[in-house]
């Protein structure tokens, strides 16, 4: 049988692995998640490996060393070791073989680079390429969770995806072959991250992560890229500068392969045109949007528009609509609220505060309060900044005898 000494080796380089990142348990168990797209690592999980209850399995591995920017075979091919040394007897010969193999190649760099020797040979074993396995782990990762971000709040994704960045950061310097797809990685990653900073009202992190975005972009030769990061930073301002951004993003994704991302940053165009009073400009790029939507493709353009879902359109074309008075208006609340159904996603809380809005505008007073009122308990459910903004928009244009959800409204809003 493995003596304590051995068993508690695979452990200590997990824990030496985790520690060197600066995370909690917690947050290495968010980062193991964002790395494998899946929900089932728990920090009680991360304790047991890190206290030698279990062992991982190679899958795992490979989703713990992707986690910490490091190649899986190494984490992999120590687990199989320690795995294999339960069986066989011990000695101290064998720990210490056992540790030199464990804390060797890629992994001693990470573990003991705190001391002169180990900087040296991190230095060394940097330059050992990222391989074909790990760079797909990464940029699929990335993938992922722009779309998971349709079904979870910006607090339970804000951490997987920080985690994730951090990870392709490390990364990085070891990408060669696979450096210009796992910038295009990172900048989606930042390009989240901001969003979901913005979204928690973290604007200058949010204005960071879009820079870094554009700068990603550039490095990798990837217009569409920093299309995302000017749609995102539109959020963050209005008027004339908002409207410049966007006119500086559709010039990113003209031709083949974009089409969607043009319909979000048409759509957006129009938003912010008929905010602006521009009902012929706002109608002009509401219809470029709705014509290059016909056109997408999910499975042919870029992972990051999975969020430019029909909702995500119908919301746009409620906001501008309902801004206009328009006469299209309450067909498109129709086909909105039929789409919508039971949706209680952000977008379905963004969707029933534009509907609310457009309603109460067009002076349906009584129907628009009462989607009023279903969008307040969506937005208590799934608070975030687009449905913040939308409750003081409404709580501003609701009659004088809805005072208490005005209240209510306003709460929200704070």
């Amino acid at each position: 049988m493995m003596t304590t000494s051995d068993h508690e080796t695979f452990g200590e380089l997990l824990l030496h692995l985790r520690n060197q990142t600066g995370r909690t348990q917690e947050q290495q168990a968010e980062a193991v998640n964002a790395a494998s797209g899946r929900d089932t690592m728990t920090r009680r999980e991360i304790s047991r490996y890190e206290n030698n209850d279990n062992i991982p399995s190679p899958n795992t591995c490979a989703h713990i060393a992707a986690a910490c920017g490091l190649p899986p075979e190494h984490l992999q091919r120590a687990a199989r070791q320690a795995r294999k040394a339960r069986h066989q007897p011990a000695d101290q010969e064998h720990d210490d073989m056992l540790r030199r193999t464990l804390l060797g190649g890629a992994i001693v760099g990470a573990v003991t680079a705190a001391e002169p020797w180990g900087r040296l040979a991190h230095a060394l074993t940097r330059a050992k390429p990222l391989d074909l396995e790990s760079a797909g782990i990464l940029t699929e990762t990335a993938e992922q969770l722009h779309i998971t971000e349709l079904t979870l709040t910006a607090i339970q994704l804000r951490g997987r995806v920080e985690a994730h960045l951090d990870a392709i950061t490390s990364a990085l310097p070891r990408a060669h072959r696979y450096e210009r797809e796992l910038t295009v990685a990172a900048g989606e990653t930042a390009a989240l991250a901001g969003w979901l900073a913005w979204d928690l009202g973290d604007h200058q992190a949010a204005r960071n992560y879009y820079r870094v975005t554009a700068e990603c972009a550039e490095a990798a030769g990837h217009p569409a890229l920093r299309a995302l990061a000017f749609g995102y930073a539109s959020y963050a301002t209005s008027g004339p500068r908002s409207l410049e951004l966007l006119q500086q993003a559709a010039q990113y994704v003209r031709g083949p392969g974009n089409a969607i991302a043009a319909a979000w940053i048409h759509g957006r165009h129009a938003e912010e045109a008929a905010a602006a009073g521009n009902e012929s400009e706002a109608l002009r790029a509401l219809d470029r949007a709705r014509t290059a939507y016909e056109y997408g493709d999910y499975l042919t353009e870029q992972a990051w528009v999975r969020f430019v879902s029909p909702s995500r359109m119908d919301s746009l074309a409620i906001s501008v609509l309902g801004r206009l008075a328009h006469h299209e208006l309450h067909d498109a609340a129709t086909t909105a609220t039929n789409r919508l159904g039971g949706d209680l996603s952000d977008a379905g809380v963004v969707i029933l505060g534009d509907l609310a809005t457009a309603l109460l505008l067009g002076g349906d007073v009584d129907q628009g309060a009462h989607v009023a009122r279903q969008f307040a308990q969506a937005a208590t459910a799934k608070p975030n900044t687009m449905g913040r903004e939308r409750a003081a928009a409404i709580a501003a244009r609701l009659p004088h005898h809805e005072a208490d959800l005005a209240d209510q409204l306003h709460a929200l809003a704070a």
